[in-house]
């Protein structure tokens, strides 16, 4: 993407920030910026349960296209503007379409297992799942690669790169092979703890903070067996046994916290973005700004890459 492309985005992103410390608190500054930025970095995500909700709400069985397939048609559309407006760069969109692949097999498979299913009609299905359905794992995506950037996240110390591969390829598969053999989530589990218990993800809302990676990859599980219940009470999918009021199963936090780490890992196959850097060095500000930036030797990305919110 040529700089001024990139220029663009990071200008909005610049203009949203500068609001923002202009008007909150200096106590709340970081905390508003937080929200702001985590709303940014899940804009195609919002958008999509958004549009789950409303055309749940207004759809009728006697209007001519399908409320799946209009969803389809709302996703394709939002992720086109999403690219002409620059609002997600062509390598974020590379781990988009990776997703779209490994969500649509896991779709068809899981629907064929009985696992959940889609009970609208329509007629943009492959093999039974809706299209859109791939949009979902895809807004999943959007949201890792965006974020990283937006909080110029750091991830140290990072496990040696084959052995996250390894992990991720077993998670993925024991969501198939559990059917026919010995589940292994529970060794799964621990091996995250293992592998990734020293990783520290460093973010930047406005100051420099750490949160040890399991943690995050756990409260972001918790975000997604929410917007799962949505999915759910709207009657969009429904998993086996389930009604429209029962809300999702809990054990489905754990399935999202293991599928985390593949989608970790695919964000990772496209971009190492965050990883092999520095721990970032922080300096203490005799106004009690604490935890400004001093910029790693090793950081090799140019002025255009960095974030501007």
């Amino acid at each position: 993407m040529p700089p001024s492309a990139r220029g663009s985005t990071r200008a909005l992103e610049r203009r949203l920030g500068d609001w923002a410390r202009k008007r909150v608190p200096r106590p709340i500054v970081d905390l508003v910026l937080f929200v702001l930025k985590q709303g940014w970095a899940c804009l195609f995500g919002a958008l999509m349960l958004a549009a789950i909700m409303l055309s749940h709400r207004l759809w009728q069985p006697d209007w001519p296209i399908r409320r799946y397939d209009a969803l389809f048609v709302f996703a394709i559309s939002t992720q086109t503007l999403f690219l002409i407006l620059r609002l997600e760069t062509w390598a974020e969109a590379r781990v988009i379409a990776l997703f779209h692949l490994t969500g649509t097999a896991m779709e068809i498979f899981k629907i064929h297992a009985g696992s959940w299913s889609y009970p609208e009609p329509g007629i943009m299905k492959l093999m039974g799942v809706p299209l859109f359905s791939g949009f979902m794992y895809a807004s999943v995506g959007s949201y890792m690669a965006r974020v990283i950037r937006i909080f110029d996240m750091r991830f140290t110390p990072y496990p040696p790169f084959w052995l996250t591969v390894l992990l991720a390829v077993l998670i993925y598969c024991n969501f198939f092979a559990h059917h026919f053999l010995p589940d292994i989530r529970l060794a799964l589990f621990a091996a995250t703890v293992i592998i990734y218990g020293r990783t520290m993800i460093w973010f930047r809302p406005g100051r420099w903070y750490a949160m040890p990676l399991p943690l995050a990859a756990f409260l972001t599980s918790l975000f997604l067996w929410i917007a799962e219940n949505v999915g759910t009470s709207t009657g969009t999918w429904l998993y086996a046994g389930q009604m429209t009021l029962d809300h999702v199963s809990f054990s489905k936090i754990g399935s999202w916290y293991l599928l985390l780490y593949v989608s970790f890992v695919t964000v990772t196959l496209a971009s190492r973005r965050g990883i092999g850097l520095d721990k970032p060095a922080l300096q203490h500000d005799p106004d009690g700004q604490r935890g400004q930036h001093q910029q790693p030797q090793h950081d090799a990305r140019g002025p255009a890459d960095k974030t501007a919110l």
